[in-house]
């Protein structure tokens, strides 16, 4: 993610100390994304990432953290945490929470096919399945709450027509009740950009922190809405075909989610328009900061709320 605390060598070594990693060798900065400071990492013995938490509450960490040690022994392709001397997985460098992870290794995709997209449905239905034992609970950061919460933030920034387009969508937003479709932990990002390819097979799935619990479906549409859409937002059908299959063969959409899939397409568009327009209108100071373009969300929200053909969940 984005660099906005500086870690230098020397302090980072000075922290390593207190792990059985070996000696610091590299140190490099990475510049994308909007939320964390994150670095790449390599020792004498290993490549890590190195994430310091820049506005996330601490107590709330030990879910991420724990999922992704939890989803790494159940065999998925996740960044296991590194534990320090004292067993811990969160420790603090710069003043910030901060967490070492393996680096996994491959590159992403970003013009997916069909053959990308089917694994990556069967890679988050292994996800859901996998944390239906996890016993830590945590709601969605970025629920119905929120964006709710997040629209009254970012509403003085729009013209009124866009003004207009999100009242309009949080009325219809409100007249359904997720919390009655099946519930459980979703990555909730899952984007090209944080699924790495090792050939043709998921090489690993990164960036769990915007993970928690929420409508299995919450997940699948977040996804759907990036890997499957083309330039102006509207959804490929052999794409979402592949990936909702994919995901169907290991768990099978029950009849109130077929019902429920063109809404949550839309609640899922909207969740990003306005994380984006957030992170547009109300920026924070940053050493290398990446804002990401908050008219593609209102394009694919704009396509979902008038689209009478979307691809329907596998039956």
């Amino acid at each position: 993610m984005s660099v906005f605390t500086p870690v230098t060598e020397s302090e980072l070594a000075d922290w390593l100390r207190n792990y059985a990693i070996g000696r610091l060798e590299n140190l490099q900065g990475i510049s994308a994304g909007v939320q964390n400071s994150n670095f790449f990492v390599t020792t004498s013995l290993g490549r890590y990432v190195l994430t310091l938490f820049e506005t996330m509450p601490r107590a709330e960490l030990p879910f991420y953290l724990h999922l992704m040690a939890h989803l790494a022994r159940h065999g998925l392709p996740v960044p296991a945490p590194v534990a320090n001397r004292d067993n811990e997985y969160l420790g603090t460098l710069s003043g910030k929470p901060a967490v070492l992870v393996a680096r996994l290794s491959g590159k992403s995709e970003m013009n997916p096919g069909a053959a990308h997209c089917r694994r990556i449905g069967a890679m988050m239905a292994g996800l859901h399945l996998a944390g239906v034992n996890f016993g830590r609970k945590q709601a969605n950061p970025r629920n119905a709450d929120w964006r709710r919460d997040c629209a009254r933030r970012v509403r003085p920034h729009l013209s009124a027509y866009e003004q207009a387009e999100l009242d309009a969508e949080l009325v219809f937003q409100a007249g359904f009740d997720l919390n009655k479709l099946p519930q459980g932990v979703i990555h909730a990002d899952l984007f090209r950009d944080n699924v790495l390819w090792d050939g043709e097979f998921v090489g690993g799935v990164i960036d769990f922190y915007f993970a928690g619990v929420d409508a299995l479906l919450f997940d699948v549409a977040v996804t759907v809405n990036d890997w499957c859409a083309d330039a102006d937002g509207r959804l490929d059908p052999t794409l979402t075909s592949a990936l909702l299959e994919g995901y169907a063969e290991s768990r099978p959409f029950t009849a109130a989610e077929r019902a429920a899939w063109p809404a949550m397409l839309r609640a899922a568009a909207l969740r990003f328009w306005l994380s984006r327009l957030e992170d547009f209108h109300r920026p924070r100071a940053g050493e290398m900061v990446l804002v990401k373009d908050p008219g593609e969300y209102r394009r694919i929200l704009g396509q979902r709320a008038t689209d009478t053909a979307l691809p329907a969940l596998p039956a």
